[in-house]
């Protein structure tokens, strides 16, 4: 069924990221990087089944390479630390062909991105395992109507009351950054997700589709339920073979919590509803009443069994029991208790909700956190390799192009050889360092016995909540067989009534 994920990030020169890489491997492309000399070859990928770029009209023709587009951007940008390409990463509707999909991203990168002035190179990739998805590249920098790259931002000048410049300690004057475009306002990523959402469900509807998505959380929907985990390309792709995952054992834990939360949250919304109008009569039926019915009842053929008659003790003596335990005297008690009841369903549901993402967080932390451990030593090899083409091409000399070919063609050996692990650990390594920020330090190693700790410790307070919510489950059905009591009371005595009014009427 469709599916909503939509995922935006930044390739940033500051985290170590090239766009000319990154659009390499997602065109499935060998593409050199005038900007450091690499080479990026991903012709061997495979999985990537359309790839187009989409331009501004005012954009120059050339840029429908994409060689020369994002070597462009690399030369643009000069700071170490810039900003390069914004990608956003969507899921394609499975029910859509690829034909159908290729239009759905077309007509929405050009409504939302091309139209706005940003050059975007789509790639759509599909390994037949039932997760289709689109990567989308966009530029940041917008572009001039004469073709160059305009600027991201400038600086305006912040007056005093009197209209002045305001003058620093340094002779300088202070000034404010603006940005030349709203492409990075915050409302953007809204916008954004919605449209996706809205577009995707016009084109399901117009295909005659059942299915829809929706970009907001269960939360902001108004659904009361456990929303489950991101599974993720491997283990979707594992599941899908039958292989049972970690992620996926869990996301089937929360089916399973969700299904007993709705039915008992039904079942106490019922009893609730059952004892306010109890609770509004002159003179219901007390609980003495409720355990003295169950003592006397007869079957409905009027003869006293001696089975019924121990059944009816044990009814008797479990409700007994429940109403001791509880300090339960009247029927104020108990509507007091089923208020506690109810309050402590939300309260499970809420706090399971909090483990189950926190314990999801976790595991995104173990992973990568084994990853950067398990492939540091694949990535030092390869920058040694690459220091050395460097420092070749520092030194100069005789033949100093050609011992540096050799250098880079070895670091690219070995690059292309080791592709998976260092690409693992420089995903690890980018996670951590936005997940730890100040605490990230290369020289450690990151705290992945603490996160097991701690995970460990939120499996243990779930199954608590889950032993909490079996006792709420316990004592629902504890009061449904006191409300089954209280209506046999009451319709045995509209039963009496009843028989008397015909008597009176036949005499």
């Amino acid at each position: 069924m469709a599916i909503y994920h939509l995922s935006i990030k930044i390739t940033s020169r500051g985290k170590g990221k090239s766009v000319v890489a990154a659009a390499a491997y997602r065109a499935a492309e060998k593409i050199k990087n005038d900007y450091d000399g690499m080479i990026h070859d991903y012709t061997k990928k495979g999985g990537v089944i359309h790839t187009e770029i989409l331009l501004p009209d005012h954009a120059p023709a050339e840029y429908k390479e994409r060689a020369v587009l994002w070597n462009a951007v690399e030369k643009a940008e000069t700071m170490k630390h810039a900003q390069l390409a914004r990608e956003i990463e969507i899921a394609l509707p499975v029910e859509l062909t690829i034909i159908q999909s290729k239009s759905l991203v077309r007509e929405y990168v050009k409504e939302h991105f091309v139209n706005k002035g940003m050059c975007a190179d789509i790639a759509i990739h599909d390994t037949g395992g039932g997760n289709p998805h689109a990567h989308i590249l966009l530029t940041m920098r917008p572009i001039e109507q004469d073709g160059t790259w305009g600027a991201k931002s400038k600086k305006e000048y912040i007056l005093d009351e009197q209209g002045e410049k305001i003058k620093l300690k340094s002779g300088e004057y202070k000034t404010r950054k603006i940005y030349t475009n709203d492409w990075n306002d915050q409302t953007k990523a809204e916008e954004w997700r919605g449209a996706w959402a809205d577009i995707t469900n016009r084109y399901l509807e117009k295909l005659n589709h059942a299915e829809r998505i929706d970009h907001r959380s269960f939360e902001r929907q108004g659904i009361d339920q456990i929303p489950t985990i991101h599974l993720g390309a491997a283990a979707s792709q594992m599941e899908r073979w039958g292989i049972r995952t970690e992620r996926g054992n869990i996301n089937r834990q929360i089916e399973v919590d969700n299904q007993q939360l709705r039915q008992l949250k039904a079942r106490l919304v019922k009893l609730q509803s059952w004892l306010n109008e109890e609770m509004q009569n002159t003179e219901p039926p007390t609980l003495a009443d409720v355990i003295t019915n169950i003592l006397t009842h007869r079957e409905q053929t009027g003869q006293r069994s001696r089975y019924g008659a121990i059944h009816n003790l044990k009814a008797a003596a479990e409700i007994l029991s429940f109403l001791q335990s509880n300090k339960i005297y009247d029927m104020v008690g108990l509507s007091a208790h089923l208020d506690g009841m109810t309050n402590k369903q939300y309260a499970i549901r809420d706090e399971s909700k909090a483990g189950n993402r926190r314990i999801a967080t976790l595991d995104e932390h173990i992973k990568h956190g084994g990853n950067y451990k398990a492939y540091r030593p694949q990535k030092a090899q390869y920058e040694k390799l690459h220091a050395q083409y460097t420092a070749i091409q520092k030194a100069g000399g005789l033949f100093v192009e050609r011992k540096a070919q050799k250098a880079l063609d070895t670091a690219n050996e070995y690059y292309e050889t080791h592709r998976m692990e260092i690409t693992l650990y420089e995903t690890a390594e980018n996670y951590l360092r936005e997940v730890m920020q100040q605490h990230f330090d290369p020289k450690k190693s990151p705290p992945v016995s603490k996160w097991i700790a701690e995970r460990e410790s939120k499996t243990a307070d779930q199954k608590r909540l889950d032993r909490q919510f079996s006792e709420v489950w316990h004592n629902t059905a504890a009061v449904e067989k006191i409300k089954r009591s209280i209506d046999d009371i009451l319709n045995e005595g509209t039963g009496e009534r009843q028989r008397r009014r015909t008597q009176d009427i036949d005499r």
